[in-house]
């Protein structure tokens, strides 16, 4: 078998695609993979890799000059926690203006690192979606596996009916239609008030794209909370600026309902010998994750339902 330490080549046809190798390592999903390659910033065996380019995980893999360690091209345990996003962090790993990021909050992991589902700007809260798999988090975000993003949106002023339904119908922004598949208003609970609530539901995550579609219309939102994305609600007792972890049914649900294989049970992969690192932080999963409490959650999936 070639890749062997004294037989390398600069791309490795008996390999796994190099994108995708770099995704399962954490160093973002597959299209933030493929641009880091495309921008000549991964080397394979000592040669600038190129779209297209497969390797081994013996081989020796640079991302921006620095060697990336084999145990952590290894294949990992998917892990997958669920983030309340305050506002005023940005989902960037480093900022250039030293605003908070949200990896300054989130529980260590090893050989690996969190990669988002989707993004949050800064003035947007709720619910982010995080795992060390980079090939789930490309598929959770992809427009054809048409994951629903809930969100919870306070505006200013008066929504007429030719508003909603033009909402519904689909708008006109400078990087093309965009439209909500659901809008819902919210019951107040002043009936003076200017402001009003509305729940919409969108299945695409361009940026700022339900602040955009409201703004269309002359309509001003004061506040976005994002409370589902997929099949996984803001869970109730999770705080702000906190974590919780998903059990390893929950996220062999998850793989399964993305298309991607079931991962052996921890205590029967550590018996067959594989990778046996703990959940991260080394913390025990929230007992909310339950299935069977109300508090939980994971829906299941939803066949397109609302």
């Amino acid at each position: 078998m070639t890749g062997t330490k004294h037989n390398k080549t600069a791309a490795n046809p008996q390999g796994e695609k190099l994108q995708k190798i770099l995704a399962r390592g954490g160093f973002g999903s597959r299209r933030e993979v493929e641009k880091l390659i495309a921008e000549g910033l991964v080397k394979v065996n000592g040669k600038v890799a190129t779209l297209g380019d497969r390797a081994l995980t013996t081989d020796t893999i640079k991302v921006r000059d620095q060697q990336v360690r084999e145990t952590r091209l290894e294949t990992q345990p998917t892990q997958v926690i669920l983030y309340n996003k305050p506002e005023g962090q940005v989902c960037s790993r480093k900022d250039e203006k030293g605003r908070e990021t949200i990896f300054s909050h989130l529980p260590r992991i090893i050989n690996s690192r969190w990669v988002s589902v989707g993004r949050l700007d800064i003035n947007t809260s709720g619910l982010l979606v995080l795992t060390n798999n980079g090939e789930l988090a490309n598929r959770m975000m992809h427009p054809s596996y048409e994951m629903e993003r809930e969100y919870s949106v306070r505006v200013f002023g008066e929504v007429s009916d030719d508003i909603i339904k033009q909402l519904k119908k689909g708008v006109k922004l400078e990087d093309g239609w965009a439209k909500f598949d659901r809008v819902d208003k919210i019951p107040q609970q002043e009936e003076d008030s200017i402001n009003q609530w509305y729940r919409v539901v969108i299945k695409e995550g361009r940026n700022r794209e339900v602040r955009r579609i409201w703004e269309s219309q002359g309509v001003q939102v004061s506040r976005l909370v994002r409370t589902r994305y997929g099949n996984f609600d803001l869970p109730r007792s999770l705080r702000r600026g906190k974590t919780q972890e998903l059990t390893w049914k929950q996220i062999n649900q998850l793989l399964k309902s993305v298309g991607l294989p079931e991962e052996a049970r921890p205590d029967i992969r550590n018996r067959l010998g594989g990778a046996s690192k703990p959940a991260a932080g080394g913390k025990r999963p929230a007992k909310t994750f339950d299935k069977s409490s109300s508090h939980s959650p994971y829906k299941g999936k939803r066949n397109g339902r609302h």
